[in-house]
């Protein structure tokens, strides 16, 4: 029988059961033992429990290891209206995520300089309910910041090779490209690259209105493909590290997979609105459904799920980018001047779930693109990421085949506007732990925050 979840105390020894336990070898029955936060042995179902210990068994219920996303927009300080640390982590382990790692752009200031990423980590201190860590940011004219910042503990630098829509925040030309990539290969930093190419998307067509095919056709694939082909020749030349964000364009794929044989140090995420949701299913002037770059066709996103499948595309984030909800113009549907971003980081397990399991995929690859993945481009494996022994006690409690209608209202992010808003999923995150800890139950946070501010492990990439 089943035992109610209750508040553990971290120092605690407990014993975790569950039928499906999801680990790096795949779903079996287990017993998962913890001590001071720490996954100390995963042992089978019918271990007996060590003295001292207290028993939580889950039935049939899935045991995930939390979610690590690597793509979320706190927004925070500076924008608080649009998000901030205490909903965007509530947010998290409401949905499973255990792990965060803040973007550093649309708060102000942005995380382009040292100075910057104190002013974060003090907004951020004792208001997170997830494990929260910081990219930073590759600016025009802040070269000379990236090395301090990356031995501040940040875990990457993103760019813009276009407009980022925010001032403080702009992209960088190919000299400056050039100039942060290669500053970044004499410590072997990381650039995250948002991908799209300003000189293609600058002569597409640019409309404005409620009809979404003129939206999409603004930012055409062939924008991402260029832009993924140019930074894979810069890593390729240069000998550095770059991951490419929120790929939504299959045509860019073919070259990852030629880069990938050739050696090139290059890795891609994928988002959930990508590969749940089409081009086709988008009415116009529902501009909740705008993000850049776009939600495409669903011959599209076929290939999407092939290239996730096959473990060329590296990981699921959730990139929540979102903002308040006069941004999204719903009054009058204009795609144009509609803030882009969607807010997903309390659905993104259960909409990729819902789409996965049509597709005949299992929860331990949900877990491996969702978790393992992103804890590995973090450098976060050794902690984050899987049911492991030495491990932090991270998990997602998951109820697979029961459903949900998403009401905007009940969600924990600031401003009730989705994507999925109507949308029946599978998938019901029964409770999230974060290091032996009930954080989360029911989608409600259990009490003050316990995430830690975390930095990228000393000696990792």
């Amino acid at each position: 029988m089943r035992e109610p979840l209750i508040d553990q105390d971290p120092t605690d020894r407990l014993l975790l059961r569950s039928t499906r336990v999801v680990t790096p070898d795949g779903e079996r029955p287990a017993a998962v033992a913890v001590e001071g936060g720490v996954i100390t042995a995963v042992l089978r179902h019918d271990a007996p429990v060590p003295a001292g210990a207290r028993l939580t068994d889950l039935g049939d219920d899935v045991l995930l290891p939390g979610l690590v996303d690597t793509h979320v927009h706190i927004n925070d300080p500076g924008r608080t209206e649009w998000e901030g640390f205490a909903t965007a982590t509530a947010a998290a382990v409401a949905g499973g995520v255990t792990t965060v790692v803040d973007m550093p752009l649309n708060s102000i200031p942005p995380t382009t300089a040292t100075a910057h990423l104190d002013v974060k980590r003090d907004a951020a201190r004792g208001r997170v309910h997830a494990d929260t860590g910081f990219w930073g940011g590759a600016v025009p004219g802040n070269t000379a910041d990236l090395r301090p910042l990356h031995d501040a503990g940040v875990f990457g630098f993103k760019c813009f090779l276009l407009p980022s829509g925010v001032d403080e925040f702009p992209p960088l030309d190919p000299a400056g490209l050039h100039a942060a990539l290669a500053e970044l290969t004499r410590f072997d930093g990381l650039l995250i690259a948002h991908a799209e190419d300003p000189g293609i998307i600058g002569a597409a067509p640019q409309r404005s209105g409620r009809s979404y095919a003129d939206f999409l056709a603004s930012r055409p694939r062939a924008a991402e493909d260029r832009a993924v082909a140019d930074l894979i020749a810069l890593a390729r030349r240069l000998g550095a590290r770059v991951h490419i964000l929120h790929l939504s364009s299959a045509g860019a794929l073919p070259l990852l997979a030629a880069a990938r044989r050739e050696g090139v140090r290059i890795t891609v995420e994928t988002c959930p609105h990508f590969l749940t949701l089409t081009a086709e299913e988008v009415p116009d002037g529902a501009t909740e459904f705008k993000c850049c770059p776009p939600i495409r066709e669903a011959e599209n996103q076929d290939a999407l799920w092939q290239a996730l499948a096959g473990g060329l595309i590296d990981c699921v984030v959730s990139d929540h980018s979102p903002s308040t909800v006069d941004l999204k113009h719903r009054e009058t549907g204009d795609f144009a001047a509609a803030w882009g971003g969607i807010s997903s980081l309390q659905l993104g397990l259960p909409a990729v779930w819902t789409e996965a399991r049509r597709r005949g995929h299992t929860l331990a690859d949900v877990a491996r693109w969702m978790s393992a993945g992103p804890a590995r481009l973090a450098g976060l494996a050794a902690t984050k990421g899987a049911i492991a022994e030495g491990r932090d006690a991270d998990f997602a409690v998951l109820a697979p085949e029961q459903t949900f209608t998403v009401d905007p209202a009940l969600l924990r992010h600031r401003n009730p506007v989705t994507a999925y808003a109507g949308r029946t999923l599978y998938g019901v995150v029964r409770a999230t732990w974060l290091r032996g800890r009930v954080v989360a139950r029911g989608g409600a946070v259990t009490g003050e925050p316990a995430g830690r501010l975390i930095e990228r492990p000393a000696g990792g990439r």
